[in-house]
């Protein structure tokens, strides 16, 4: 069962007051989809987050790779000292400035992030078959070394929580397009929440800006997206967003698989068993 609070409480726009709404734990899906779209409604990042905590019960993690994005969603968690637990994925290939950013971040809120790494054991047999750069011989080669260094370590940090945050947005490129503010995912068996979905990247930059959150200089370099240090570079003008990632591939694709479902993600379901179904303010 997703983690669905008892009760709710979220603004209504209509009636501009506080609304408490009585959700019990074996109703539908929907209605906790269509709460979540109504917490969508606002667009203060502040009090989408606050939202979420209210509106969904059980534990809930945000994974941060100290992206931009990932900063603005986690200055509105610590700074409101939200109960949403922050963790990251160190892959072992991470750029020297994300370190030192995950540092200054960690100062700044006063706060250690739950760090999850890759199975020794699958890493060591990975860079014996490919070698410690095999990933650049083929797609296959560098999706299997994103299975071992993310996606694996994702699944341990996900187990038992009710609610993932993520900080994806729907203009970062077309495969992200669809993405809306809560979907069903049943890989995972958890709802996915998206605060920053409908945001642009300049409006993420001002939020930065306007609170002092400390952010990645890389991005200062023309790096737009970034992840590990050999599999990203920046883009050149013109460059669509993630451009910049497995930059030696063709495909248009740009993802490691931390948010390709194994199953089609459909639209909201009606109930726990109906297929997948994103919600829509």
């Amino acid at each position: 069962m997703y983690g669905i609070a008892a009760s709710a409480t979220v603004v209504r726009d209509k009636e501009d007051s506080m609304a408490t709404i009585e959700i019990d734990q074996q109703h539908n899906t929907q209605s906790v989809l269509d709460l979540l779209s109504d917490a969508s409604r606002d667009h203060d990042l502040m009090k989408r987050l606050a939202a979420i905590r209210d509106i969904l019960h059980g534990r809930i993690v945000f994974t941060t790779s100290f992206g931009v994005e990932d900063q603005a969603i986690a200055h509105a968690i610590l700074a409101q000292n939200l109960e949403i637990e922050v963790v990251t994925l160190d892959t072992g290939r991470l750029f020297e400035e994300t370190y030192v950013l995950w540092t200054r971040t960690e100062r700044r809120y006063g706060r250690r992030f739950r760090t999850f790494y890759p199975n020794h054991a699958s890493l060591e047999a990975l860079v014996a078959r490919q070698g410690v750069d095999g990933f650049f011989a083929s797609v296959d080669a560098r999706r299997a070394c994103c299975a071992i260094r993310k996606v694996e370590p994702l699944g341990r940090a996900l187990s038992g929580a009710a609610a993932w945050v993520t900080g994806l947005r729907a203009d970062q490129s077309g495969d992200r397009a669809r993405t809306s503010f809560a979907v069903v995912d049943r890989d995972h068996r958890l709802l996915k929440v998206n605060p920053l979905f409908d945001w642009k990247r300049h409006q993420v930059f001002s939020f930065i800006r306007e609170h002092g959150v400390p952010y990645n200089s890389l991005h200062d370099r023309g790096f737009t997206s970034i992840g590990c240090s050999p599999c990203t570079r920046a883009i050149a003008p013109g460059e669509p967003e993630r451009a910049g990632r497995w930059w030696w591939e063709q495909e248009e694709k740009k993802e490691c698989g931390l948010h390709l479902s194994r199953q089609a993600l459909a639209p909201a379901p009606a109930s726990f068993e109906g297929p997948a179904q994103e919600a829509t303010p």
